[in-house]
């Protein structure tokens, strides 16, 4: 049981680094015309590719979150 409850353990921070990173390249992303009017909004190309990826990166987060908390 050591083996796998380790592994998550391990897992967990990289998984929290992933969602951190791919927040700050979205922010980063946007945020270089943020103070200028657009005229027309325009989704950037791979945004929902990016959006997946957050959303997995959680679902993961969260996933590791509840299996702790059970092991515990």
């Amino acid at each position: 049981m050591q083996g796998p409850r380790r592994r998550r353990e391990l897992m967990r921070p990289k998984v929290a680094a992933a969602a951190v990173a791919l927040l700050i390249a979205l922010t980063a992303g946007c945020a270089h015309d943020a103070g200028t009017p657009r005229k027309a909004a325009v989704t950037p190309s791979g945004y929902a590719q990016m959006q997946q990826k957050v959303s997995a990166a959680e679902s993961a987060l969260a996933r590791a979150d509840k299996e702790a908390a059970q092991d515990h």
